[in-house]
């Protein structure tokens, strides 16, 4: 005869084995109401799309970072020499002849009010530029033209979640040209639209 542990254990082996069959699924069982409830479901369990990062090219004006998109730009040059342009309009620095065709060169500081006036850096009485100083050539509606800027910092990838558009009172001067702000961990990139900063 069975000590009484294992009288215990013969007791109680059949008693557990009922009380689990009634959490496992049997073939014979009708789940009907289980099919109805999770249906639809796999629609709110797609996984979130990734964003897709855009290039911007990160430059300073006045201390302060500036942003255009990448496709919108042609190349990046040195400062050559400037010639003076006789009763230009007051953003038109002079023009530089690369590659065979004569580009103007625009100051955009003034647009921006970041200045009162465009600086002095074409004609005999012009100082030397700054070395860190660079022209961005563009393609806009008329053919190629350049924007001074005070230096090239890099180009940075900014997802959409990254991006404040349409954001007023951000920096002073016409708003048209200022599309929103581009922040990557603290730094702070002001984007613009380099085509109205030129109008």
């Amino acid at each position: 005869m069975p000590s009484a542990p294992g009288l215990l254990s013969l007791l109680t082996v059949p008693a557990l084995s009922v009380l689990l069959d009634t959490f496992f699924y049997r073939p014979d069982e009708d789940i009907g109401f289980l099919e109805e409830l999770v249906a639809g479901t796999d629609a709110t369990s797609s996984p979130l799309p990734e964003e897709s990062p855009e290039e911007y090219l990160a430059f300073r004006l006045e201390g302060e970072f500036y942003a255009v998109p990448i496709h919108g730009v042609r190349e990046i040059v040195k400062v050559p020499p400037l010639t003076e342009v006789p009763r230009a309009a007051p953003n038109l620095l002079g023009v530089v002849y690369l590659r065979g065709e004569v580009l103007p060169v625009y100051d955009i500081k003034v647009k921006l009010r970041l200045t009162d006036k465009a600086s002095l850096v074409a004609g005999p009485d012009a100082p030397e530029p700054p070395r860190s100083a660079r022209i961005i050539v563009v393609q806009t509606a008329d053919g190629l033209a350049g924007i001074w800027v005070d230096s090239v910092s890099e180009v940075v990838r900014l997802r959409p979640s990254m991006l404040e558009l349409d954001v007023p009172g951000v920096v002073g001067g016409e708003r048209d040209c200022v599309v929103g702000l581009g922040r990557r961990n603290k730094q702070l990139f002001i984007l613009l639209d380099i085509w109205q900063a030129l109008a």
